[in-house]
């Protein structure tokens, strides 16, 4: 399984230079799990950035993949993985979601850099 970071998406979203790395993982949906964090990060920046119509039809696109909401045993892994690791909270949460569902994490945030599972693709 895969879950890719709100960073990844937002890079093929926008088409931008480390796009073709996220790709194949994000267009694989039967492969792929978003945490409900994702949801969050992208329709806010999106919305931000450009307009809601436009963050609701990202979010469409992301729910073709599985979503997976914040568990009891997501959330206290997370604040685990946060003290262990000095993640802030929206990562540590992305970060378990992964963990607990056996996923590599596809990011440019530094923040998963060096960690185990992560495939990093530097800005």
């Amino acid at each position: 399984m895969n879950l890719v970071d709100s960073s990844g998406w937002l890079e093929y979203f926008t088409d931008g230079k480390n796009a073709k790395y996220f790709a194949p993982v994000i267009e694989n949906t039967e492969n792929l799990i978003v945490s409900v964090i994702n949801l969050y990060e992208v329709f806010k920046k999106i919305s931000v950035e450009k307009n809601e119509n436009s963050a609701i039809q990202a979010i469409a696109f992301m729910q073709q993949s599985k979503i997976i909401d914040i568990t009891e045993s997501i959330s206290i892994f997370a604040a685990k993985l946060s003290i262990d690791y000095k993640l802030p909270m929206a990562d540590s949460l992305i970060y378990a979601t992964a963990k607990i569902h056996d996923a590599i994490v596809w990011t440019q945030d530094s923040d998963f850099e060096n960690l185990e599972d992560v495939k990093y693709f530097q800005k």
